[in-house]
């Protein structure tokens, strides 16, 4: 393991020289990328400093048990010896995991889309209560939300919505949340007290550069429109509103939410690029799926994920079987317990496929 770590140290040592030279500074694609690299390996060379430490802690603990002249050095060195020992399990099981090459993908911003499913108005409400959810959970962690394009419920919440996410790991993270997610209530239209079950499907869709993903201007069909607000009015004259077609795919992205129809198009062609990354990724996770026979990351975007009991105050993810009695503050936005379960059973199965290399 030490082998291992020392050519992190010498990769670390070198990127450190390098994020502090002026050409990569003025290449800021590159200073990005390299200065990421830096962050990444220096959690692993702070934790090589730790495992010297630890083993030579052992070491230098054996040598005094070895010689036994001292009583009392003696007892202090059975105690850092035990010390030592119960630690070192534990600093190599985090040293492997963090040795496992990173998806490049988790450190991506995200596009999310939220679409009402079975259920009607139900449904539509109920996407909105997912989207205040994913909202409320962005601030805690200090990400930026941004909408780009929504259609309103009849009864209120949406008949989809689509939004930016923006912050560090952001898909790493909220890729959990792709797929179907279920809702058991009683509606507001219900009269007789019925509990009826509604549905919404999450989306949860890396952001693609422009290096990622190289769109064709002959391929997209370009349509302007003026925005429209709830019910359909519109909300101004000026066809500010953009709607963009990749004629190969059929794939359809739209924008409406800016005042400026430049800045609508970006957004737009920002959304196109992202789903037409996600078509390639998702082939990708399908494939890598079947060969591990993973729980979490299955690939399958239509996979029933999640139900929310309101009667019983109580949330279950399907995928590994958790339940969770705290329905109110899981609503509020308070998802990182279940977040922290399903990236420990992917990080289980991530130790497991590794562990022959070490």
């Amino acid at each position: 393991m030490l082998d291992k770590l020392n050519i992190v140290k010498q990769r670390f040592d070198e990127v450190s020289d390098l994020i502090i030279q002026p050409d990569i500074i003025a290449d800021q694609k590159r200073y990005v990328q390299l200065n990421k690299e830096y962050k990444d390996l220096k959690v692993l060379s702070d934790k090589r400093d730790e495992y010297i430490e630890l083993t030579n802690n052992i070491e230098e603990a054996e040598e005094i048990i070895a010689d036994g002249s001292d009583a009392e050095m003696l007892e202090m060195a059975k105690m850092q010896l035990d010390e030592a020992k119960s630690a070192l399990p534990k600093l190599e099981d985090e040293i492997k995991f963090l040795l496992i090459p990173k998806d490049p993908e988790d450190a991506k911003d995200v596009v999310m889309e939220i679409r009402a499913g079975t259920g009607g108005d139900e449904a539509s409400i109920f996407a909105g209560d997912l989207f205040r959810m994913y909202t409320k959970y962005c601030e805690s962690k200090g990400w930026r939300t941004n909408v780009i394009d929504l259609s309103d419920g009849t009864s209120g919440g949406y008949k989809e919505i689509h939004f930016e996410v923006s912050g560090e790991d952001v898909y790493g993270t909220l890729k959990f949340e792709a797929g179907v997610h279920r809702v058991q209530r009683v509606p507001q239209t219900e009269t007789q007290g019925r509990v009826h079950t509604s549905a919404a499907t999450v989306m949860v869709i890396p952001e693609a550069e422009e290096f990622d993903v190289q769109i064709d201007p002959k391929d997209v069909r370009i349509d302007y429109f003026c925005s429209s607000g709830p019910g359909g009015q519109s909300v101004n004259t000026t066809y500010s509103a953009v709607r963009l077609t990749h004629v190969p795919t059929g794939l359809v992205a739209q924008c409406q939410d800016e005042k400026s129809q430049h800045k609508n198009k970006d957004k737009a062609f920002k959304v196109l690029r992202a789903r037409l990354y996600d078509m390639e990724l998702a082939k990708k996770q399908a494939e890598d799926a079947a060969k591990r026979n993973s729980q979490v990351s299955s690939g399958d975007r239509s996979a029933k994920i999640r139900t929310y009991n309101y009667p019983q105050g109580r949330v279950t993810d399907h995928r590994i079987g958790l339940t969770l009695y705290d329905l109110q503050n899981i609503m509020n936005g308070d998802i990182q317990k279940i977040i922290d379960e399903l990236m420990l059973v992917e990080n289980t199965e991530k130790l497991k496929e590794a562990s022959e290399i070490f």
